[in-house]
């Protein structure tokens, strides 16, 4: 079992930056990778980016490429999310999400099986 709670997230102005956390506890020493996923109201939850545990590789939806950045701190149990550049069409329920398996999905939801409760995102214009 793993255990994530995310935070960070709150009200900003367009053009701003936040930065969500995950923090992972129990069973955190065989993930293959951490990945951020996004909800708006009446919309699927879509990929956002994730991170490879083992070598620190990091992925992308494009519509964040230049302006998040994910990271992982040294114990490999928390991971950041730098939202900079903020646009109202980025404003969502962010969850952090753990994939099990390498063979798995990236950025489908059915390659993760533990979530977090996720954290609200809005963007002001």
């Amino acid at each position: 079992q793993v255990q994530l709670v995310e935070s960070g997230g709150g009200l900003v102005q367009a053009g701003g930056s936040l930065r969500l956390a995950c923090a992972a506890s129990g069973r955190t020493f065989d993930y293959h990778r951490l990945g951020w996923f996004r909800q708006a109201p009446g919309k699927e939850r879509e990929f956002v980016s994730a991170i490879r545990r083992t070598d620190g590789s990091t992925y992308y939806a494009d519509s964040v490429k230049g302006r998040f950045t994910i990271s992982m701190d040294n114990a490999k149990t928390t991971v950041y999310l730098q939202m900079n550049s903020l646009k109202p069409e980025d404003a969502a329920v962010y969850y952090c999400a753990v994939a099990p398996y390498a063979s798995s999905s990236y950025y489908s939801t059915a390659g993760y099986n533990y979530w977090g409760q996720g954290t609200q995102v809005t963007v002001s214009s």
